[in-house]
């Protein structure tokens, strides 16, 4: 699944399967979504305008141009009661030469999520890391970016609903909010009430690297690799990585 996006003082990185124009990558894309909305839908209803997730989720997925029948047959499976078990697993990974990543699926069959793991780690020299012994050195982050507002209308916009937000960063008239990951919601109603019909340009919760690395010939090919079979692996949803590339 790949969204590439490198971007401000954090260098801002995350990779999902969004923006690649293949097949395999649409139907990739588009299985995702179809087991997010179910997922989502399952857990909180399939009202949008009671379940605040759905409501952003289907609000992404129309973005990214999912199709209708798409989105309608996860919300009729949950309608027509089918029952199906969706878990949120990640994986943490140390890559060739001080990279690192955070693998992120959504999956109804652990064995294979992580079997799928594996095998891209033996074919790529990297190995598995406990629980917290990669992601203690990523942030955990909303990032909310957005046009129409200033630096000092969005701190206060987001004040005024007494929200706490870690970081602003502001390029090409694009601001960009970063809170806790527990804030995403409200930072973005906080902005929709100062800009009723605002477009997200940015909308993520994220695990961001603190520090950056640079990797050069073999290690940089290596590491593409990894990347590549992890995002074609079917439960991968999100992949986050230290890894300047």
């Amino acid at each position: 699944m790949v969204l590439d996006l490198q971007m401000f003082g954090r260098a801002y990185e995350v990779r999902k399967a969004s923006i690649q124009k293949t097949g395999a990558a649409k139907a990739k894309l588009y299985s995702m979504y179809a087991r997010e909305i179910y997922d989502v839908a399952k857990k909180g209803g399939i009202d949008p305008d009671g379940n605040l997730s759905l409501r952003r989720l289907l609000e992404k997925a129309k973005k990214e141009q999912v199709p209708g029948d798409i989105i309608k047959r996860a919300l009729d499976k949950v309608n027509s009661g089918v029952d199906e078990s969706y878990m949120t697993v990640r994986y943490e990974i140390f890559g060739p030469n001080g990279s690192t990543a955070i693998v992120e699926c959504l999956t109804d069959n652990v064995n294979r999520a992580i079997s799928n793991v594996k095998t891209a780690l033996n074919k790529c020299k990297s190995k598995m890391g406990v629980e917290g012994s990669v992601s203690f050195n990523y942030d955990h982050l909303c990032i909310v970016g957005f046009k129409g507002l200033t630096e000092e209308e969005a701190l206060e916009a987001a004040l005024e609903d007494g929200i706490e937000i870690v970081d602003i960063e502001v390029e090409d008239d694009m601001v960009v909010l970063y809170g806790n990951p527990q804030d995403f919601n409200a930072i973005k109603d906080a902005i929709t009430k100062k800009i009723p019909n605002v477009e997200f340009e940015i909308d993520e919760i994220s695990m961001l690297a603190k520090e950056k690395i640079t990797l050069e010939g073999e290690s940089l090919e290596i590491f593409n690799r990894l990347l590549s079979m992890l995002e074609e692996a079917e439960d991968t949803k999100c992949i986050y990585h230290n890894v300047i590339l």
